[in-house]
């Protein structure tokens, strides 16, 4: 069984789902599944430096990478068109039983579902949060004429649609689409644990050994709800915190972050990292006291559910799909999209420390024990399968 991957980028400046592909064929490989991934050299502003038009090991599964185009428009750079990328899939689409593609309004995606069809190729799509409520009201009309003229058949002509979350195939069910679907979460990649990660963290950013760290992790996006989170502290202004903003995003809303955090006074009790990967990133999650994420939109979380796993309790909103678990299993705190309602949640952890901890540690054994990139690959295995043999 040969399965290609397709995805815009691999780069890390994507966030989790550009990870999650990487984590995936490493896993189907480790079950002696013969797979590889296909992509652009995208880097978000720049470009990767990876070797171009050949099979490569990148993080150590096979990537091809190709050329994206890469002119001055950034909206025209996002949607990272690939002309040798488009050859190659035409010349190369039969040496492989199955697609897997993932994101859908991008040119890889869109280009490589119009010619699996052409040449009668079956695929899957995993289509990130795209068909969410929230992701299609942004650019609407855009998106809209999109999804008329070309992705729905793209959608309905696939064998399954892969979601991973109930409540994403729940917002997608809206459009009436005739496409099967299945739900598949994201595995847990296990990092090294490292010794007195939290005395660390706390020495790395020149705090007190007792100061309370609260963590954003994720790209820069007005999607991640920075401007409910960033008030809701505001509000807390008589605790002792300091607030670790790790990602990137464009320069004109960091600019818009930055701002919102000295308009609400806590320019200076604001650790801004930039992006984060590696042995920090291990850091600043294994250290943090509470992960946060106040997203309007997110199909999973993968940066919620790596500090689930690291035993780290998470402030989340129900537009985060692991919501729904994460009130379930009573292993961090969900709060309404609303001010006080984030900041009523902070300030509950930060009141009862140990029992934050304690919903920490029962998430880290809640995870380890059913979500693995090992568990998600023999599943996934088990459908590429029965679609094959059909």
């Amino acid at each position: 069984m040969k399965i290609l991957h397709v995805i815009p980028s691999v780069a890390s400046v994507r966030g989790g789902p550009s990870q999650a592909v990487l984590e995936i064929v490493k896993a189907l490989r480790d079950g002696d599944i013969d797979a590889e991934i296909v992509t652009t050299n995208d880097n978000g502003l720049d470009l990767l430096d990876v070797p171009l038009g050949k099979r490569t090991q990148y993080q150590q599964v096979p990537v091809w990478f190709f050329p994206r185009f890469s002119p001055q428009q950034h909206a025209i750079r996002e949607f990272a068109f690939s002309r040798k990328l488009t050859t190659w899939l035409w010349q190369m689409i039969h040496e492989y039983d199955l697609l897997h593609i993932h994101a859908i309004f991008s040119y890889a995606s869109t280009a490589a579902m119009a010619i699996a069809r052409l040449k009668g190729v079956p695929y899957i799509v995993r289509p990130l949060g795209q068909l969410g409520e929230w992701s299609l009201q942004q650019s609407t009309r855009k998106k809209q004429i999109y999804l008329k003229l070309i992705e729905k058949d793209n959608l309905n002509y696939s064998q399954y649609i892969h979601f991973t979350s109930e409540q994403e195939q729940q917002e997608a069910r809206k459009l009436n689409l005739i496409a099967p679907s299945f739900i598949l979460p994201h595995g847990l990649t296990i990092v090294n644990n490292i010794p007195n990660a939290r005395q660390q963290l706390r020495q790395h950013l020149k705090l007190p050994t007792d100061e309370p760290i609260i963590l954003f992790l994720s790209r820069l996006h007005s999607k991640k709800g920075l401007d409910y989170l960033i008030p809701a502290l505001g509000k807390l202004s008589d605790y002792r915190f300091t607030l670790v903003l790790a990602g990137s995003g464009s320069p004109d809303y960091e600019t818009e972050v930055k701002s919102l955090l000295v308009s609400h006074g806590i320019q200076n009790r604001t650790h801004f990292t930039g992006f984060v990967s590696g042995e920090i990133k291990d850091l600043l999650i294994q250290g943090a006291d509470l992960f946060t994420l106040t997203s309007y939109s997110e199909n999973f979380g993968v940066a919620v559910m790596e500090a689930l796993g690291a035993g780290v309790p998470v402030v989340v909103t129900p537009g985060v799909a692991v919501a729904d678990m994460v009130a379930k299993e009573k292993i961090g705190y969900v709060a309404e999209l609303d001010i006080d309602a984030i900041a009523s949640a902070i300030q509950q952890a930060l009141d009862y420390p140990e029992e934050a901890k304690h919903r920490g540690d029962r998430a880290r054994q809640f995870l380890l024990k059913d979500y693995t990139w090992e568990r998600v690959a023999s599943k996934l295995i088990a459908i590429y399968q029965k679609i094959i043999k059909n």
